[in-house]
């Protein structure tokens, strides 16, 4: 997915109003985050990948080096805390889609900090990482910009929260 000022597009160059819907409503609810007082970070990320890899298990979510640098500065410098998190799915917009999006707002409740993670990823691609986090109860998302120099891990307890029940029956089933 790219982000530009005519719209996304997605890798066959059509325009993505799915994905532009979720960053518009990650933009809506981060503003009323900020309403409430709290600091939110809105991601832009340009693209969504499974990773399987000894260090590191789960959703790669590549974003721009100085989204990068900002997630890290609030996380590693010890300021935020992530406590919490909320995960909107969003309905598939077409019937036998394998495109799935999805919101995660990870918040830190003592400092009043939200970093927003819209998603956009293949089930079929990601498959494995859903099944091994299913079983094991915990979806790692990684935030980065190269893998190469880091990545800040934020991790979730229901994987369930980003599939179609669909997916997990037809899994099951097979």
């Amino acid at each position: 997915m790219t982000s530009d000022d005519s719209g996304s597009t997605d890798e066959l160059g059509r325009e993505d109003p799915l994905w532009d819907d979720l960053l518009e409503d990650a933009r809506a609810i981060a503003e009323e985050y900020r309403e409430d007082g709290w600091d939110a970070v809105v991601l832009e990320p340009v693209g969504t990948s499974p990773v399987e890899e000894a260090e590191r298990t789960g959703l790669d979510v590549d974003v721009t080096a100085e989204e990068y640098e900002l997630v890290a500065e609030l996380i590693e410098d010890g300021d935020v805390t992530i406590s919490a998190a909320d995960v909107y799915y969003r309905p598939l917009a077409a019937e036998e889609s394998d495109q799935r999006v999805a919101l995660v707002v990870e918040r830190d409740e003592e400092s009043e900090t939200a970093v927003f993670v819209p998603l956009s990823y293949d089930i079929g691609d990601c498959r494995s990482v859903f099944e091994t986090a299913l079983v094991e109860e915990q979806l790692l998302i990684h935030v980065t910009a190269d893998p190469e120099d880091g990545w800040v891990s934020f991790s979730h307890d229901d994987p369930s929260l980003f599939l179609e029940e669909a997916d997990v029956r037809q899994w099951s089933a097979e």
